[in-house]
């Protein structure tokens, strides 16, 4: 097709014999003069030296320098009555040497492991919740109280009230404990946050009874896990 172009070309006109082929004049002419590889980017001539461009890395390594940003930097140095280039030339020069990122000091909060609560036989960790259940009618509710020893799965203590109480709390963890025969110092006791967990009648009945509380996550350890598929 570029010879038959090359052939009706002088006689029909480039344009009449592309246009006959169906050929774009563009592809033609780039047929005629390829380009061998991307046109080189020529240097500024107003681009620093070598010399300059290394001086200008020194001072943003500094220590005073080295957590803040360009622009921060050429602020400072104007302020010192000190001009060593352009805050773009400064990115530049950081660019070239892979520097361009977060300059200030980040905080690296390290890896802590999940608390842990162990069991190795009944009644030393409880945990307990309240749940709520839709009642016969429409917008009535009842309210579910459980307490689960978590080593035997075992239901301590539970009731079912029209509302959630404190003081309803408090009565079902003392009785359960009477029942089971707690002794001060035997038991742990976990909850999540809510209202009545965090209620201080609760709070200062299992001060009372020297029950250990915690409303961390509950995590069982892989051992313990394995003692509880056994059992159920």
């Amino acid at each position: 097709m570029m010879d038959t172009i090359k052939t009706i070309g002088p006689e029909l006109s480039v344009v009449a014999a592309c246009a006959a082929l169906g050929l774009a004049r563009a592809t033609y002419y780039r047929e005629l003069n390829p380009m061998h590889g991307p046109a080189e980017k020529k240097a500024s001539p107003r681009a620093l030296p070598a010399d300059e461009r290394r001086a200008v890395l020194d001072v943003l390594h500094e220590p005073r320098f080295e957590d803040l940003a360009p622009a921060e930097v050429y602020a400072t140095l104007l302020d010192e009555g000190r001009y060593l280039c352009s805050e773009r030339t400064m990115y530049r020069v950081l660019e070239e040497n892979q520097e361009v990122r977060e300059r200030r000091a980040q905080l690296r909060h390290p890896k802590y492991a999940a608390p842990e609560l162990l069991a190795t036989k009944p009644n030393q960790l409880w945990s307990w919740d309240i749940t709520k259940l839709l009642g016969p009618t429409k917008w009535t509710y009842f309210y579910l109280y459980v307490v689960l020893d978590v080593f035997s799965r075992y239901v301590v203590g539970w009731l079912v009230a029209d509302a959630e109480s404190s003081a309803l709390a408090e009565k079902l963890i003392s009785e359960a404990c009477e029942r089971q025969g707690i002794a001060p110092g035997q038991l742990t006791i976990h909850a999540d946050r809510g209202s009545s967990m965090k209620s201080k009648p609760v709070a200062m009945l299992l001060a009372d009874l020297g029950i250990t509380k915690t409303r961390t996550p509950l995590v069982y350890p892989a051992s313990q896990c394995e003692t509880h598929a056994s059992s159920t």
